[in-house]
């Protein structure tokens, strides 16, 4: 594992500041996060100002410390953690990162590395002679497909050759990099085949019609209507007999068991009654309380009796043959 540190002293700016364009930048990019979270826009922010100068100085990573209200110590471990930020010089017309990793390696990234220790300088991280040029080997940079390749600030160069990197660079040193095409250098678009499409070469004869679904069919005349039928008349509810409601009806009950059967054979003669009926009978309805059971006089047949109080705790049942006492 590298351990990264920020560039000597010797090097490292006095002061630095946002340009007026990239200030509003970073205000505006600072107002997008909630109150309290401001502290997350520390990488964005430390990107725009690599952009800036090409590389992040100590006095950039206190500005962002200040612009955000973090120790700079936070933004610190942010920078240094982070491969993608530079804590050296790099080029300013060009910093070639050539991809080492495996399926890179594989196609000739050796012979990419060579050609940057040729043209630029034979260790990384170091300028050229007029401080145009400088390079790195970096790790995967996301187009394996087309190895071997090398990312120059925010493009990449694809499937090259060591030829076609010299060409690069040369043109870069020169100061008509923009004249290179980025993406792949072979006769290609993106990750297709190369020379052009294999597959699917017929022109497509087709056409898409909208669909239309068909109308629905007409539905058949209804049936004349029958007449309806007249309706009965009811009668009004005050003219219908009442329901009698239950408590009138225990009433009732409760009349006729205590009414001898002598009165029941003849209802009609109501003055055989006792006051007390009758008086009840006219009564208001009022809430009935119910009655204890009364208990009846006979006991069962199972019940047992106790023969004496000498003998209590012996049950003997009142049915079935007797035993004679032994004398």
């Amino acid at each position: 594992m590298t351990v990264r540190r920020l560039a000597d002293e010797s090097v490292q700016p006095a002061s630095f500041a946002f340009s007026a364009e990239n200030a509003a930048w970073a205000e505006k990019r600072i107002g997008l996060y909630p109150a309290g979270r401001q502290q997350s826009a520390v990488i964005p922010l430390l990107m725009r100002a690599q952009d800036q100068d090409g590389w992040v100085t100590r006095a950039t990573i206190e500005k962002v410390a200040e612009m955000l209200g973090m120790p700079y110590i936070r933004v610190l471990e942010v920078a240094t953690f982070y491969t993608q930020f530079q804590l050296q010089p790099v080029g300013t017309r060009a910093h070639v990162q050539v991809c080492g990793t495996t399926p890179c390696m594989l196609r000739g990234a050796e012979d990419l590395i060579n050609v940057c220790r040729s043209k630029i300088h034979h260790d990384p991280h170091h300028l050229n002679e007029d401080g145009t040029l400088s390079w790195e080997e970096v790790e995967c940079a996301g187009a394996c497909v087309n190895a071997p390749m090398v990312a120059i600030f925010h493009d990449t160069y694809e499937d090259l050759t060591p030829a076609r990197l010299e060409e690069i660079i040369d043109a870069f040193h020169a100061g008509s990099g923009a004249s290179i095409k980025p993406g792949p250098q072979i006769d290609r678009q993106f990750s297709g085949p190369e020379g052009g499409e294999t597959t699917l070469l017929e022109t497509p004869t087709a056409t898409r019609e909208k669909f239309v679904p068909p109308a629905p069919p007409e539905a058949p005349a209804a049936p004349a209507a029958a007449p309806a039928a007249p309706l009965l008349r009811r009668r009004p509810p005050m003219l219908q007999s009442p329901a009698m409601s239950p408590r009138k009806t225990l009433l009732r009950s409760r009349v006729r068991r205590l009414t001898p059967r002598s009165a029941r054979r003849r209802p009609k003669k109501h003055a055989s009654l006792p006051m007390s009926l009758r008086r009840l009978m006219a009564r208001p309805t009022r809430p009935c309380v119910k009655a204890p059971p009364v208990p009846s006089p006979m006991p069962p047949r199972s019940t047992v009796a106790r023969r004496s109080a000498r003998s209590r705790q012996l049950l003997v049942p009142l049915t079935g043959p007797r035993r004679r006492p032994n004398r």
